[in-house]
């Protein structure tokens, strides 16, 4: 073999072997008598010479997968950005280990778990407990030398909750809210008419209370369909302002001022409520934890859609050197 084509070879082996992948899974323990497994990926750094650290990813809401890819249209296109296939990829490039799993309702399990969990059966905990369960089974790894809870959007509760249960070493929180979700609807339903918002308004206060509502304003009566009520109330309970005082570790809090869905306001209600957190504000960064190339929806929008577009930089080497507790 000559030494040009031995080097080629070597050189492409390293770009291969920088990190290896397997999957992971994790049966569902509620609601009581279901039968649902979920699927994930961890992928590890190569030729690691003992424990390394680990990341749990979680995703945001409704179907969002491991990869945080979801089917719901947002800007009349499927969201496809893979951000978290991308983080796990760089960041095991630096050592870390990353764990990503699609939760209930998406991926692998999103046709399955429809068939077997009706709607009014689910709720916000649910979610908590599936991700309590993952990072208890990574804290069990000894290959893992510290196990760190990362939560998106929605998933930042979720993470902050299931974190605290399982004294996890330490919390990010990537574009998660600092309110509590009925202010946060709020906000998106205060474009309404007069008179719809209003009633929204009530509406949303009295499931906050635990109250179901019955006749709930026309231009969003599916939002608050009957068989939904009691996820929303459930989620309803927790303010993440107050959760995140719980959690006795470290806090790395993340936003991107050009987020559309979750304002820098919310990285701020969290800071207020833990003045220790380290908190970073990329300027250029959308909700799908990439660059937008100017402030137009559209470009926007681009992020959500173009699997090519990068993470921001330097987003995952500060979670890295974070985890690794630089």
């Amino acid at each position: 073999m000559s030494r040009l084509l031995l080097l080629l070879l070597l050189g492409l082996t390293g770009t291969v072997l920088a990190q290896t992948s397997e999957p992971i899974h994790y049966v569902i323990t509620q609601p009581a008598g279901v039968s649902l497994t979920l699927d994930g990926t961890l992928t590890l750094p190569a030729n690691a010479t003992g424990p390394v650290p680990v990341v749990l990813l979680i995703a945001g809401s409704g179907p969002t997968d491991r990869d945080s890819n979801s089917p719901v249209p947002v800007g009349g296109k499927t969201v496809q950005g893979s951000p978290f296939r991308m983080l796990a990829d760089s960041l095991s490039r630096q050592g870390v280990a990353v764990a990503r799993y699609d939760k209930r309702y998406s991926g692998t399990n999103a046709m399955v778990a429809v068939m077997k969990i009706k709607q009014d059966q689910h709720r916000f905990d649910y979610y908590v407990s599936d991700a309590v369960g993952l990072i208890r089974q990574l804290q069990a790894d000894k290959r893992f030398s510290r196990v760190v809870v990362a939560g998106h959007s929605e998933g930042s509760l979720v993470g902050m909750l299931a974190a605290t249960q399982t004294n996890a070493d330490a919390f990010v929180s990537l574009a998660g809210s600092g309110h509590n979700i009925a202010d946060v609807l709020k906000l998106q339903l205060a474009k309404l008419p007069d008179s719809q918002r209003d009633r929204a308004y009530r509406d949303l206060d009295s499931l906050r209370a635990g109250q179901t509502v019955k006749e709930p304003p026309m231009l969003v009566a599916s939002f608050f369909a009957p068989s939904v009520q009691p996820y929303l109330m459930s989620w309803m309970k927790y303010d993440p302002a107050i959760e995140i005082m719980k959690f006795r570790g470290p806090v790395l809090l993340i936003n991107g001022k050009r987020d559309l869905q979750s304002g820098v306001t919310e990285a701020d209600a969290l800071k207020a409520a833990r003045p220790d957190a380290r908190l970073l504000l990329y300027p250029n960064m959308t909700h799908m934890l990439k660059d937008a190339a100017g402030e137009s929806t559209p470009d926007n929008f681009k992020t959500y859609h173009d699997p090519s577009l990068p993470l921001t930089p330097g987003l995952a080497t500060a979670i890295a050197q974070f985890v690794r507790g630089n």
